[in-house]
């Protein structure tokens, strides 16, 4: 198991399961998942920012990477430009929930971008709440890994 780049309270056991089952994933599938991670948070960025534009750009640049029809520079290039926004982000909530975002955009760049996406999105719950943390990790992250393995 890797440790996390970022500080955060986890539940590691279940970061690990995710980490298993992330390696048997396609490429594809793995930035699906990254983005209904960074879509799920997305609301804590909302609360800042009134014109979220330029990531719903950048989530359609990956989406259209997942096709075909957008290259690795395009997706390193969206990925860049939500971190841009998180560093202008005033709330720590809001700046973590852009650098998840950034980070699922960037797995069409490297597939290792997901798991740190992943524990951005764990962070932002832990900010909201670290009540939670456990079953985001169980419920958000791990179950949807599965759901996200078994449908596409």
């Amino acid at each position: 198991m890797s440790k996390s780049k970022i500080k955060i309270i986890d539940d590691l056991s279940l970061r690990a399961e995710i980490e298993q089952k992330i390696e048997k994933m396609s490429h594809v599938q793995l930035a699906q998942w990254a983005l209904s991670l960074a879509k799920h948070v997305l609301p804590y960025l909302e609360q800042e920012l009134l014109n979220l534009e330029q990531v719903e750009q950048a989530f359609k640049v990956n989406e259209l990477w997942q096709v075909e029809q957008a290259t690795v520079h395009q997706v390193r290039q969206a990925g860049f430009q939500i971190h841009n926004i998180a560093r202008e982000c005033q709330s720590e909530i809001a700046k973590t929930a852009a650098r998840t975002a950034g980070q699922a955009v960037a797995v069409g760049h490297m597939r290792e971008h997901a798991i740190v996406a992943s524990d951005y999105a764990i962070k932002v719950i832990g900010l909201a709440s670290d009540n939670f943390i456990t079953e985001e990790r169980t419920w958000r992250q791990l179950m949807q890994l599965q759901s996200f393995q078994q449908d596409h």
